[in-house]
């Protein structure tokens, strides 16, 4: 990752881009707990879980600690995915992290820690963190020291419209590329809108390359292209073209270039009120889809991305992650503590029955009751390789690159030449 004092300096120069003022740092790592005079401990906790239920869910997990730890305040900050990352490279610039963040792992964790940022879990979570899910765990764990705890693990896949489907004469969900391409074409035919997408989330578009560059290069040419800082090869270009060719066919809903992911009016609304036969989208889907929207009920189905034709990726290989919570350098113990309460099997099993969490708890298997949870468990437990979210295994600054650039080509401005070029150009500045 290099000097972490270039590292700082990079995160500085992002800070001054995205125009945030040191105005949002304030109440960030006081590096005393927050301590009052009567002793009480003010934790604060950033997270991304702003749609119901998990939003209410957690506020009442929140309260439900403070009862049992009367002197600890949690204090609850809660944004919206972009906006949390905006914000968060703001704080890691000025050295003054949240006590309990949310982290995806990989990259930017690394980033994180190689700045000297965040707290080293592995000696203080050790007799309790060994009993959750290895899989759940590997995104939080840098040179084999464990930065990170987990709350849940899943996958990307498409989320789509049984009836709809049956209405366009589609039997069976796509396999193959090809299959999906054909299946677009029979849903517009009938007059349904294929797909949903947040264009204005560059994130949800990166989907479609990462998936495709998995399926067309492989799972070791990702890697590989990290390593090498350079993401040109045939394979890469040959996602973008296949990208394009969805592109092309003008498959998602009116307005989705101006469109956000969670908003009533946004993606998981679209597929959630019916306007649009799928979406890819992660494990949380249906939450959303129900909260933003009325959401599917029965007719909601679920599948993995396809395979491509000639291409050395297998659709058993899936693309996802999860969610966890890091601590920053020098957390109160409290902090540690709510971990441990977050990380319990009582926890886990509320976090699965309300709001259809993937278990990272081995006992808070049997509260799976959703088929499409179960769905995707079916299809992690199967999976033949996994790879972390492109914008968090890499460098922040190359993952946030493949999503811009990914956006531009969905727009219409980029060519899948372009693509992998500026991705290649970033990874080498990165150095």
């Amino acid at each position: 990752m290099g000097d972490p004092a270039l590292s700082r300096r990079g995160f500085l120069a992002a800070t001054a881009a995205a125009g945030l003022g040191m105005t949002a740092l304030s109440g960030c790592g006081s590096g005393d707990g927050g301590s009052s005079s009567s002793g009480k401990v003010t934790v604060e906790w950033w997270n991304i879980s702003t749609t119901q239920p998990t939003k209410n869910v957690w506020a009442g997990l929140a309260r439900k600690f403070e009862a049992q730890n009367p002197h600890v305040k949690l204090k609850i900050v809660q944004l919206e995915n972009d906006a949390y990352k905006s914000k968060m490279t703001a704080l890691i610039a000025s050295g003054k992290l949240p006590d309990i963040f949310h982290t995806w792992g990989g990259g930017v964790l690394k980033q994180q820690v190689d700045a000297g940022l965040v707290e080293d879990l592995t000696d203080g979570t050790k007799p309790w963190a060994e009993g959750m899910l290895s899989v759940a765990k590997q995104p939080y764990l840098i040179d084999q020291k464990l930065y990170g705890i987990p709350f849940d693990i899943g996958m990307i896949g498409f989320w789509y419209n049984k009836a709809h489907f049956k209405k366009a004469g589609i039997s069976e969900p796509p396999t193959t590329w090809s299959g999906f391409l054909d299946a677009v074409r029979k849903l517009k035919a009938v007059g349904i809108t294929p797909l949903a997408l947040a264009g204005k989330e560059s994130w949800t578009g990166m989907y479609y390359w990462a998936y495709l560059a998995m399926r067309t290069a492989g799972l070791d040419a990702l890697q590989k292209a990290d390593e090498a800082k350079d993401f040109t090869g045939t394979g890469f270009v040959q996602a973008g073209q296949h990208l394009k060719e969805l592109v092309d066919l003008q498959p998602f809903q009116k307005g989705f270039l101006g469109a956000a992911y969670s908003a009533p009016t946004g993606q998981a609304a679209a597929v959630g009120n019916g306007k649009a036969a799928m979406e890819l989208m992660g494990q949380w889907a249906p939450v959303v889809e129900a909260d933003a929207g009325k959401g599917l009920g029965s007719d909601l189905g679920f599948f993995p991305f396809p395979a491509v034709d000639g291409g050395k990726g297998a659709i058993t290989e899936v693309f996802g992650g999860g969610g966890g919570h890091a601590l920053r350098k020098g957390a109160p113990k409290e902090a540690v503590d709510f971990l441990k309460f977050f990380a319990s099997e009582t926890t886990d099993l509320v976090l699965v029955e309300k709001t259809n969490t993937l278990p990272v708890v081995p006992g808070a298997e049997k509260a799976l009751k959703d088929p499409n949870t179960k769905a995707v468990q079916a299809q992690l437990k199967g999976a033949t390789g996994f790879q972390l979210y492109l914008d968090q295994a890499y460098a922040p600054a190359v993952g946030q690159q493949i999503n811009d650039s990914v956006a531009g080509l969905i727009a219409g401005s980029k060519s899948p030449e372009q693509v992998t070029q500026e991705i290649t150009k970033t990874a080498k500045e990165e150095q």
